[in-house]
């Protein structure tokens, strides 16, 4: 028994960062092992808690939900896309006219995920930047701005990197920033970062341009 609890006790503190505080009660108690990514009950093992915080309050009161700035229904009245290719859920920051920032929940009834992959489902790349640029449509197709969504295009990309993969569970947290607009030619140039759990996943430059009116 002592090795099996030196063990567990080594897996939960790799498994917990910030260095947590890892608890071994009375042995007889019931056992309950708890992790972040692992939950099970044992009769022989005794109860492992793994916590961030100094209180017991369980992990589901823990976090705040984002904030809503945009539902959706306020998002699909800015932007044109629908199912299955609209990717962003909702707006919980927004500047206007500089930046926004929005989130997509990736999960695993997404449309893709049956051929990318099977036996691996990972959020393809290409939809990653789709939905970064979606977000950037929010600042774009807005009366500071001056594109519409009859006219304004997603038609550059550049300095695009994959730095990790998206899993369905993930939430993608994407930021978009203006940097530079030229009116007078009908071109913007846009920043990008798409994050999960506050590690950057995509990064890149985006070129935005409004088409002519027919």
């Amino acid at each position: 028994m002592a090795a099996t609890s030196h063990s567990l006790l080594s897996f939960i503190n790799t498994q917990c960062p910030n260095k947590p505080r890892c608890l071994l009660p009375p042995t007889n108690s019931k056992s309950l092992f708890r992790s972040p990514s692992l939950s099970f009950r044992s009769k022989s093992l005794p109860t492992f808690r793994c916590s961030l915080n100094n209180d017991d309050d369980p992990i589901e009161k823990k976090f705040a939900s984002f904030p809503t700035v945009m539902d959706i229904n306020e998002i699909r009245k800015i932007l044109p896309h629908r199912f299955p290719i609209l990717l962003v859920d909702r707006v919980i920051e927004y500047n206007p006219g500089v930046s926004v920032v929005a989130i997509k929940n990736v999960t695993i009834n997404e449309s893709f995920f049956p051929g990318h992959f099977p036996e691996r489902p990972i959020m393809p790349g290409v939809l990653m930047v789709e939905a970064l640029a979606q977000t950037g449509g929010i600042v774009m197709l807005q009366p500071e701005v001056g594109g519409s969504r009859e006219n304004f295009f997603f038609v550059g990309i550049d300095k695009v990197r994959f730095r990790k993969p998206v899993i369905a569970g993930d939430t993608l947290v994407m930021r978009m920033t203006l940097v530079k607009l030229q009116k007078k030619f009908g071109i913007a140039k846009m920043e990008g970062k798409a994050y999960v759990g506050g590690e950057v996943v995509c990064e890149g430059e985006f070129l935005m341009a409004m088409g002519k009116e027919e």
